[in-house]
């Protein structure tokens, strides 16, 4: 039989990375900016995070580690390396007017790199015979669960058994979607991603809303990658191990009708399909297990047709999602 509780925690924790990525491309193409660069941005996160845990962890035994630095330290990090990787973005994009595509592709390219070669140089620093190095000190305080989880039971195993991370990501989401369609500033970005010419017009600063919106999107996404090496990975770092997580967030935007509160269940969705071939029995037979692993991309392929098939204005991406703007030809 499926066993729907241990496949539950699963797919949630699967699909935190999913949510943060894909709540962070939303603010991002709500203000008129494609930013494909998602998947480098949460591999910068993830490094960042983890070269600060390095260095606080080294030559500290557990007992002598503070809970409180421990968190800030790789949280400050990673927030701060994929702040860096969103205003470079914008840099090209919106100063430079540099094509957004090619840019996105390009910081996707170089966060990949920077993230292996920072991660090969801690490797061979801590003198680890295997190819990945281990915060386990740091991992155990990101995955601590609620005090009480384990005293509630069936419910307490569903939805308390998680570190603060997975919680911090609903709440991002659930917060981001009220600031979209409750909030004058809401209002205003949405107005700079439908028609930065009318925006202009009635007096609102679009590079700062472009700027801020994208810098912000692009921490939130970074903190998917602190999920992942921290919490999901149990704080082991191996180059290449995120796979293509980063593009499956930017696929969810699409998904959720650029709906940040949507992308919450769709992001679990996400992640249960991800991990759907190891519930489902196939025996011996590997081209069946094959076929079950390429669930979230079928599922991919089938919403984006049904996407482009949509009619309704509310349900189609910002107007001027991915064209630079020329305040001169205003």
């Amino acid at each position: 039989m499926f066993d729907f509780i241990s496949f539950i925690p699963r797919a949630i924790v699967q699909g935190i990375p999913l949510l943060f990525g894909s709540t962070g491309e939303t603010l991002t193409e709500k203000s008129g900016n494609l930013n494909l660069g998602i998947p480098g941005i949460m591999y910068v996160g993830g490094i960042s995070g983890v070269i600060g845990s390095f260095y606080y962890e080294a030559g500290k035994a557990a007992a002598d580690m503070n809970p409180a630095l421990t968190i800030l330290i790789p949280l400050c990090c990673c927030l701060l390396g994929s702040f860096l990787m969103g205003l470079l973005y914008c840099f090209l994009t919106v100063t430079l007017r540099a094509n957004q595509n090619v840019t996105g592709l390009a910081l996707t390219t170089f966060g990949v790199g920077f993230g292996n070669f920072f991660g090969g140089s801690l490797i061979k620093l801590s003198g680890s015979n295997l190819p990945s190095i281990i915060m386990t000190n740091t991992s155990n305080v990101f995955r601590r669960t609620l005090p009480f989880s384990s005293s509630a039971g069936t419910f307490g195993k569903l939805f308390l058994n998680y570190g603060f991370l997975a919680y911090a990501a609903v709440v991002i989401a659930l917060a981001g979607s009220y600031i979209l369609n409750r909030t004058r500033t809401g209002l205003h970005l949405r107005a700079v991603g439908e028609s930065p010419t009318t925006a202009d017009a009635a007096g609102i600063n679009v590079t700062r809303y472009k700027y801020v919106s994208t810098c912000v999107g692009a921490m939130i996404a970074g903190l998917g990658g602190l999920y992942y090496v921290m919490d999901y990975a149990c704080g082991v770092w191996t180059n290449d191990a995120f796979g293509d997580r980063g593009w499956l967030a930017i696929a969810l935007v699409i998904f959720t009708i650029w709906r940040p509160n949507v992308g919450v269940l769709a992001s679990f969705l996400f992640g249960g399909l991800y991990i759907l071939h190891m519930y489902i029995p196939s025996g011996m037979n590997l081209a069946v297990k094959e076929l079950y692993k390429m669930a979230p991309y079928v599922v991919t392929i089938v919403v984006l047709v049904i996407s482009s098939m949509r009619n309704k204005r509310e349900n189609q991406p910002p107007a001027s999602l991915g064209l630079p703007y020329f305040r001169e030809e205003r």
